[in-house]
Formats: structure tokens, sequence, C-alpha cells
């Protein structure tokens, strides 16, 4: 098959006839096939994508196929889909299929996007690394020992080794941004509120939020385009008109753009990383574009904050799961409270419960007013300290990951240096802001580098005629 970068492409052939969407779910099928020791995919629904390609085949013939026709989207295990099995990367969910499809998903589907398969992920979505996944590790395609970033490292490598046009992942503190950069694609975490949450499983629910991976800025506003806007099965989705992402002016005048020295000079960056970002403030500066470097004070602090009410909300979220109702229940029970007990050791996995167990600490008795209360205010400065920078400033730019993509099971002994590895990304999802990787060339050893883009809350059209500008003339050099 013919090496796509983008649904315009694949539309063109479509109309032309050099290509069908049966030609194209068999293409993606075969590279699938021939990577499977990525182990990107949990599921590959490949009757399913077949049927389906043949029946948007017959639509395109018409004239009457959606806008999504031809594109071949992969998503992360932690969204339903009517019938197909979601695990969210845990023994807890075996032998469970969702029971409907998602607002998100049913919105792709409505626009006749062909879904391949389901991508393997850190087990619940927490995780840098997806290798806390019940179903194995996902393995980086630039690199046979490296990770992929996470959580939606599944996501990131069905991308980037062309086992899909595009997939769509979740972001609750960089899931989506962090494997976008050690993968070298495009990963949008738009607005909180932005796409609802609707079908999506919960891990924080004041930070998750679902977003596009792909290889172009065109492809990433189009899906979001067609996720986005207001839904009556989620309290918490904005019902702020959906902008025309996809008319993406050209980007006009000189961009304001802040960074932060605290970010830059942090001692856990990579001096390619480093370089990679000064040689880009470098170029801009030099074309008139203004870096106001500032020094963000609460920079220690936003992994603090983010780790207590992560681990919180998920101590809640992941009690439904319980061996009751469905999914993995222990063979060894006795009776009603060791049920209880066995199933939910033996189903979920080390990381999970290490989580669960920090956050029912945090929210007990005699310690929710000293950690998650207080955390919760300084969330707040966090947010209002980041907002007013846009009062004066277009963008934040500052690293996506402080290092390139990191050798399997070299982060096992420490988990403060995994944590680490969200300390750039924690920030815009602290803030509610949008924010996007984009890649920015790779290191000695061919691992890819990202860039980071925030902007203004519900300024996602402002953030990808930039994010396209950049690409164009400054990255990948």
């Amino acid at each position: 098959m013919k090496t796509y970068d983008s649904l315009a492409e694949i539309q063109s052939d479509l109309k032309s006839g050099d290509t069908t969407c049966k030609a194209l779910v068999e293409g993606y099928l075969s590279n699938i096939e021939k990577n499977q020791q990525l182990n990107a995919f949990h599921t590959v629904h490949k009757d399913y994508a077949l049927s389906l390609a043949e029946e948007i085949q017959k639509k395109v013939e018409e004239g009457t196929a959606g806008r999504l026709a031809g594109m071949v989207i992969s998503l992360k295990d932690v969204l339903c889909h009517d019938g197909k099995t979601l695990t969210s990367g845990s023994k807890i969910l075996e032998g469970f299929y969702s029971q409907f499809s998602g607002t998100a998903v049913q919105r792709l589907l409505d626009e006749d996007a062909i879904i391949i398969g389901r991508n393997n992920c850190d087990e619940f979505a927490m995780g840098s690394s997806s290798e806390n996944c019940a179903y194995g590790a996902v393995i980086n395609a630039a690199g046979k020992n490296r990770v992929p970033g996470g959580s939606s490292g599944g996501s990131a490598v069905a991308v980037q080794a062309d086992m899909s046009l595009a997939s769509i992942g979740s972001d609750t503190g960089g899931s989506i941004r962090q494997p976008a950069s050690y993968c070298g694609v495009i990963g949008l975490k738009p607005t909180y509120g932005r796409i609802s949450r609707h079908g999506l499983a919960s891990y924080a629910s004041s930070l998750d939020c679902i977003g596009p991976l792909t290889k172009t800025i065109e492809d990433a506003a189009l899906l979001l385009e067609v996720m986005a806007g207001a839904d009556d099965f989620d309290d918490t989705v904005s019902y702020k008109p959906v902008s025309k992402y996809t008319e993406l002016p050209p980007w006009q005048g000189k961009a304001k753009i802040a960074s932060f020295d605290d970010y830059i000079n942090h001692e856990g960056l990579a001096p390619v990383i480093k370089e990679s970002v000064t040689s880009l403030f470098s170029d801009l500066k030099g074309d008139g574009h203004s870096i106001d470097n500032r020094d963000f004070h609460l920079l220690n602090y936003v992994l603090p904050v983010y780790y207590i009410l992560t681990t919180a909300e998920a101590s809640t979220n992941l009690s439904r799961y319980d061996g009751v109702k469905y999914g993995y229940r222990s063979e060894s029970a006795k009776d009603l409270m060791s049920m209880y007990k066995k199933s939910r050791s033996e189903g979920f996995g080390s990381e999970v419960i290490k989580r669960i167990l920090l956050g029912t600490y945090v929210l007990s008795e005699g310690f929710h007013d000293a950690y998650f209360t207080k955390a919760q205010k300084v969330r707040r400065l966090i947010k209002e300290e980041t907002i007013a920078l846009f009062e004066d400033h277009d963008f934040i730019i500052v690293p996506t990951a402080p290092t390139t993509a990191f050798e399997l099971h070299s982060h096992d002994r420490d988990p403060l240096e995994m944590y680490l590895e969200d300390i750039f990304t924690v920030q815009a999802s602290l803030a509610g802001c949008p924010a996007i990787s984009l890649p920015n060339g790779v290191d000695k050893d061919g691992m890819p580098i990202g860039i980071q883009v925030i902007a203004n809350k519900f300024e996602e059209k402002k953030l990808l005629s930039f994010s396209k500008y950049l690409l164009e003339n400054y990255l990948n050099k």
C-alpha cells in the first residue's frame, strides 16, 4: 500500500479511483501484521473494518460519504466502542464488551471513519511509558528497546508505524503529548470540556481529555472539529460553539511567546532537548517574533499537585471495579468480602494499586485538608498564573518531555524518575488549556524530539494555525 500522511491524499486517490476503502484497510492490516512485535494493538477488528470499508466505498461512489471517509483510525483502549472489547489495559476488565459507543467515537463513525482496532496503553491511563499494561509493553518503532511514552503509547506507535492514519487517545497529564513527542507525531490535547468524555473510562475526571494523534495539523483540526461540541451525556462538556478548525488561516504577524527559564534550565532536561528549544527561539527571534523568558515559580508544585489530585480521583473512579457486575472475578474467593479483595488485588496491576492507595490516603479523615484541599488551592494558583500570561502573550512554548524515549524498564527502580517525565505537560492540564506536541527533529540515536505549544482556553484554532506555521517554517529542518 502507498504510504499516506494525510486524509486529503487518501480522498484524492479515492476520488480518482487509484485506491479503495477496502484496499486502504487491507494495507493497514498488513502493516499491523508486520509490526506485531511493537504490541501497539490489543484487538484488531479485521472483519468489522473490511465490512465498514465496503459500505463506505459505496457512499464514496455515490457522493454521499462523510467527511472522514477513507480515514482508518485506531482507538486507545479506554474509549467505548459498541460491541467491542474494552480493557483499559487491565485484567480487571477481562471479558468486558462496551455496551455503547462514546460520544467522540460515535461522531467519528457518523462521518464514516473506519475504526480498525484498539490500542494498548498503560493500565487505566496511569503511566508515562506504556509498560504498565496487563497485555505487555508497547515498543517504540524508532528503537527496538525504547518506550513509546504513555499512556497513549499504542496510539502513538500506530500512527508512527503507519498502522492507522490517525488514532484517538486520552490525555490527563500529558498522555497524548508525551508519546507524540517520543514517536515523532502530532498530539493534541484540547481545552478541558471541548470534547465530551462520555464513553471514556475515567482516570481523573477533572483532568481527562480526549484528543487526536496524527501526522498533519489538518487531520488533527478535522478530527477535533468532528468530535468537539455539546453533549447531553456529559455535564462537564462546554457549550461554546465549535469553531471551523479546518478553515485555518495562514499565520499573520509576529507572535508574542512566553517561556520559562525554570523549564529550560531544569536539571532533568536533556541537553539535546534544551538545544532544540533554544535553537527554535533563536530562529523565531531572528524573524521578529518576541520570546519572553519568565520564571514560573510554581514549577516545583505542579507534579505534587497533579499526583495528589489524580490519585484521589482515581481512588473514587476505580471503586466501581469490584468483580460483581462485570470483568474479572477471583476464582479463589470464599465469601463476598474476599471476592472484593481478591478480585481487586488480582485484577489491578501494581501501579494502579499504588495510586488507589495513595488516593485513598489523601482523601482519608485527618489528611483530606492537609493534602487534597491544599492541592486544590495550589491548582487554582497554577491555573490563574498560567491564564494571566495570555493577557499579553499569544502562546507558551516549552519542551514536551525532558528526554527522548528511554529504554524499556530503565525507570523501574525509581518511580519518581518516571513521574518526572510529565513535568512539562502537567501545567496545561491543571490549567485546562489546549496544548499540542509537534515533532522537532531527532537526537543522535534517531529518537524523536517534541516541542510543546500551549494556548489560552478555547483558542485551538489559533494554536493549530501557529503550529502549522512552525512546522512549515522552523521545525524538522
